[in-house]
């Protein structure tokens, strides 16, 4: 990870943190020029597209520069800070740091998380923020304005960045994996597409153009003078921009593959959990939940993970490559959660292994995590199954698409007391509405009403969640 110059400088580099990803945004740096550093201190967050990262830098030494300010998105190789080792520790304690770069091949590029190495042989693309030449932050005049200008960055170590979209050092077509399964999907060989990203990437528009039917020919359009167009009022009191980047991004992107590759279903059902709330307000008060976040989530849950130990055939994945359906043994049980950086969905590892008490822990421990933005990339991997509560923003219900990989999601709408038939007569009851949407290729109609059904049944009759057990 660090580099080693005659001046005893020591540079510490953008990591993969793990994920396979290209790319991540410096959020905040924790040092200035001048701090000393030691080995193990975090020095900046940064936000991948999956999560928000500390990262500790290994060596001690005081810090040189700061090559990016806040702010700027950095490939994954880039030189982000350089630290002079040589005055008040000494450069062996920087090389001793780094025995892996010593003995790594010419031409390949350790990583920080996960200990390998990359191959490093594809010029990084040019960017109009965090070049060399970026926006440094100092002590003494904070943070200077990057160059407006794009130049030529050259050869770059970007070896994580074609990893990521040649899956390997050699010469195939560049293209990210998201391109790559489209293009399997619509039996495009990317070896006959004619590339229009830069540095020859393969993009979606160019698998779907190499499939696209030659257009025909029409008749010369009447040419119709149409009105002179008014004119646009330009000026940020018109409109503003938002760069789509780290979890936003990501998030839109999954979404938009799962809503165009699994066939959703989603099937409603209004129910009276009157028995419900009263058992929330219970338990609130049991010593065995005391210092726990006690809600009607934490029955919810409990009430999905029942419904799916009675129809275990739910809880399973697509293998398209494969094209075998993957019963899961287990419930990784996915919470969405809306955060300052977008919508992430971290879930609760073996969630129907958890007794009731352990299972509130996990959920508060869940959502503080993710409000402090601290969920880390591994929380979000592995779901099966998830809930996302809009009643909390007091929506009755809602269509949820799906977390990509996974087979079902159930929406909870509002509580709200609304008049209700029960024991013959008209009553004012708590009443909420529950959406399930499944995954059609896995989940039939029988067996989604059925899952649903169950859910319905445990929060109107809360006692079912010890016969049903």
């Amino acid at each position: 990870m660090t580099t080693m110059t005659d001046t005893a400088a020591a540079e510490f580099k953008m990591p993969d943190v793990g994920e396979g990803l290209t790319e991540a945004e410096i959020l905040k740096w924790y040092v200035a020029v001048g701090d000393t550093v030691t080995d193990g201190q975090v020095v900046c967050e940064v936000e991948t597209a999956k999560a928000a990262v500390e990262l500790p830098i290994p060596f001690n030494g005081v810090v040189a520069e700061l090559r990016f300010p806040e702010g700027t998105t950095v490939d994954v190789g880039q030189v982000i800070i350089t630290v002079d080792v040589g005055g008040g520790a000494p450069a062996a304690q920087a090389e001793q740091s780094a025995p892996a770069e010593e003995d790594a091949p010419a031409g390949r590029q350790p990583v920080l998380v996960g200990y390998g190495v990359a191959e490093s042989s594809t010029k990084r693309r040019a960017r109009k923020v965090g070049s060399a030449d970026a926006a440094v932050a100092t002590p003494e005049t904070g943070v200077v304005p990057p160059r407006p200008a794009e130049r030529d960055n050259g050869p770059q170590q970007g070896g994580a960045q074609r990893e990521m979209l040649n899956g390997h050092g050699g010469e195939r077509p560049l293209a990210k994996p998201p391109v790559r399964k489209l293009a399997k999907d619509l039996g495009v060989d990317l070896a006959t597409v004619t590339p229009s990203g830069p540095d020859g990437i393969i993009t979606r528009e160019d698998v779907h153009a190499a499939v696209a039917p030659a257009p025909v020919a029409a008749p010369e359009p009447q040419v119709i003078e149409a009105p002179a167009p008014a004119p646009v009022v330009s000026g940020d009191a018109r409109e503003t921009r938002i760069p789509v980047k780290g979890v936003r991004k990501a998030t839109a992107q999954a979404m938009v593959t799962s809503a165009f590759t699994a066939p959703h279903v989603t099937e409603f059902v209004t129910v009276d959990v009157t028995r419900t709330m009263k058992l929330v307000e219970e338990l609130k008060q049991d010593r065995a939940f005391e210092g726990l976040r006690v809600n009607p989530l934490l029955l919810i849950s409990k009430a999905l993970l029942v419904a799916i130990r009675r129809n275990p055939d739910v809880n399973a994945a697509w293998d398209d490559a494969n094209q075998e359906i993957v019963q899961k043994h287990y419930v990784n049980l996915g919470i969405a959660a809306a955060t300052p950086r977008g919508l992430i969905v971290p879930n609760i590892k073996d969630a129907h292994a958890k007794t009731l008490p352990e299972l509130a822990g996990s959920l508060g421990e869940l959502v503080s995590t993710a409000r402090a933005g601290k969920t880390s990339p591994g929380d979000m991997q592995g779901g099966t199954v998830t809930i996302t509560n809009v009643g909390v923003f007091g929506i009755d219900t809602g269509t949820p698409i799906l977390n990509p990989g996974e087979s079902a999601i159930l929406a909870v709408g509002a509580i709200k007391l609304q008049p209700w038939v029960h024991k013959g007569k008209v009553k004012p009851r708590q009443v909420t509405t529950l959406a399930l949407s499944f995954d059609h290729r896995l989940v039939d109609g029988e067996l989604g009403s059925k899952v649903l059904a169950d859910v319905a049944a445990v929060l109107e009759r809360p006692k079912r969640l010890l016969t049903w057990a």
